[in-house]
């Protein structure tokens, strides 16, 4: 929701800007609408534009980033839930609670982060979630050989690292928005729409060409935020690496 508002006001600035250079051309002495000043303000409209479009790529550049480091951060994730449940399954039957509660934990996680969901509707689970008792299962582990004390020390690893990954992508997935660029973007993009006004009369032809070119705008800033909330925006992370990692446990 956050994204379609942020695309909304976005069109109502850049097609406001175009709708202000309309009215500008009508107020403005003729000395100001002749070549010379056209050919300036072109100039000038160049200049933004040019620098709009560095900005422009820089937040993409961001967006792209903060995105892929969600998408790498859950597969990663998934491959040490495979690892932990087959150390488990090597420590031998004195572990199969904990792998059950494994999987227990990651089906909800996926439930969480389904595609089309709100990954963030949910407050952060509880103490008594079964990640949490899985972890104490595993602490409670009473290892009989050093083979076993050695897998239960690395379990124990790979549990807090599973657990340190699940807090920085799944709770705290969305990334803070760089709102300074984003002013920055559209405030030119108005500006420029505001020089396209202002040049050229208001006809029917020159009025859908300015609304389709804000459509546009807004919605290329709405995919945009859409990849900074990467559990709950358009284009969400997918979660088929912890479906893969579901079907492999308990085997």
């Amino acid at each position: 929701m956050r994204a379609l508002t942020t695309g909304a006001i976005v069109f109502a600035c850049v097609f406001g800007g175009a709708l202000l250079g309309f009215w500008l051309r009508t107020v403005l002495p003729q000395t100001h609408l002749n070549s010379d000043s056209q050919d300036l303000v072109r100039l000038g409209m160049g200049t933004i534009a040019t620098m709009s479009a560095l900005v422009l790529g820089l937040l993409v550049a961001s967006a792209k980033s903060s995105y892929d480091a969600e998408s790498l951060g859950l597969t990663q994730m998934s491959a040490k839930v495979v690892l932990l449940d087959r150390m488990l399954a090597h420590y031998g039957p004195e572990a199969t609670e904990a792998r059950v509660l494994l999987k227990v934990a990651i089906a909800g996680m996926i439930e969480r982060i389904r595609p089309g969901s709100d990954a963030h509707a949910q407050p952060l689970a509880p103490s008594g979630s079964p990640g949490d008792l899985m972890y104490d299962k595993l602490e409670q582990l009473a290892p009989k050989t050093d083979a076993q004390r050695e897998l239960q020390r690395r379990v124990l690893a790979i549990a807090t690292e599973i657990a340190e990954t699940r807090l920085l992508t799944v709770e705290e997935g969305d990334s803070p928005v760089p709102l300074p660029l984003i002013v920055v973007v559209v405030f030119s993009v108005a500006l420029t729409f505001t020089s396209f006004g202002l040049q050229a009369p208001p006809n029917g032809t020159i009025v859908v060409t300015l609304l389709l070119a804000a459509l546009a705008v807004s919605a290329v800033m709405f995919l945009i935020l859409g990849m900074y909330t990467p559990f709950g925006g358009l284009v969400p992370v997918s979660n088929a690496p912890l479906r893969w990692a579901l079907g492999h446990l308990g085997g």
